[in-house]
């Protein structure tokens, strides 16, 4: 980490690949790299918080390891499995030749019968990796008790092999869509971030660095229109990923600026539901109108 001495050796970072960042990202950003702590992102989908961790490894050099939580993710599935089927075959061959059975049981559990998963792998990687736990909140509240060790301590217990301490502790970065509120032993072990929506300008930044070349006009007006589309209350609001995915199909549609024709037909890029594209559509003079006034 000796290239990261200052808030500013963060924000260059994220700037060289590509992330429009602010003063609050940055400084997180620096906090946990310095005080070696996870971090925590939280905000609305598609605001860039996994987007955080592919670029710090990135930036750092080093493995990303990725962890994507659902509802049922158990210990097993994140940290480590026995590959069932190499010991079976191990214990059938060695009852062949009355191999000693306290020997065959040893000799299964042991490293060349371990199948590494995230969590491990993190933990046992030869230099500090990026460890992205992403969407922590879809998983039980049963995982995230088990996470605590791991984020307090950088190690974790395995009954046949004993505890497994991290040589070289990863970077952890935790993010939630608060799709269920964590529980405050995982918060204490954090530190947080909030991502809200971008501004009008930064957005349009956004949009300029992942798409250099898109006209001017249409940038700004396409800017306008989802700002003002995140006004309206909608089952699921669109997020920058929506934004650049919009400005994408009105590059490959040879758009020049936004019309009610262009709008309605790419509105799937946009709304996630029939509820919200109905709405929208009812809505769409006024949010074309927003979206013009300035340009």
């Amino acid at each position: 980490m000796s290239n990261v001495q200052t808030i500013e050796d963060v924000s260059a970072l994220l700037s060289a690949r590509g992330y429009v960042g602010d003063v609050d990202i940055s400084t997180a950003l620096f906090l946990a790299l310095r005080l070696h702590r996870p971090l925590l992102i939280e905000g609305h989908a598609g605001v860039g918080k996994t987007a955080i961790a592919k670029v710090l490894a990135s930036a750092l050099d080093t493995e990303l390891i990725r962890l994507q939580c659902y509802e049922g993710l158990d210990a097993s599935t994140a940290l480590y499995e026995w590959n069932y089927a190499k010991q079976i075959l191990r214990i059938r061959l060695d009852e062949r030749s009355d191999h000693d059975a306290h020997a065959t049981e040893a000799a299964i559990f042991d490293e060349a019968y371990l199948l590494e998963r995230p969590l491990l792998r993190a933990l046992r990687c030869p230099q500090s990796s990026v460890l992205l736990i992403d969407e922590v909140d879809r998983a039980d509240e049963e995982f995230e008790a088990f996470l605590l060790e791991i984020l307090a301590e950088y190690q974790v217990t395995i009954p046949e092999l004993g505890t497994i301490t991290a040589t070289h502790p990863p970077y952890v970065v935790l993010t939630s869509n608060r799709v269920r509120e964590l529980g405050e032993a995982l918060r204490r072990r954090c530190l947080y971030l909030w991502i809200d929506y971008p501004s009008f300008q930064k957005e349009l930044e956004i949009v300029h660095q992942h798409l250099p070349n898109i006209n001017t006009t249409l940038a700004t007006q396409l800017c306008r229109f989802v700002a003002a589309l995140r006004t309206v209350d909608l089952d699921k609001r669109p997020g920058v990923t929506e934004t650049l995915d919009w400005a994408a199909a009105l590059i490959e549609l040879h758009a020049d600026e936004i019309s009610p024709e262009i709008t309605s037909a790419t509105l799937a890029c946009l709304t996630k539901t029939r509820h919200d594209l109905d709405i929208v559509r009812k809505q769409l003079p006024d949010l074309l109108s927003k979206a013009r006034e300035l340009t």
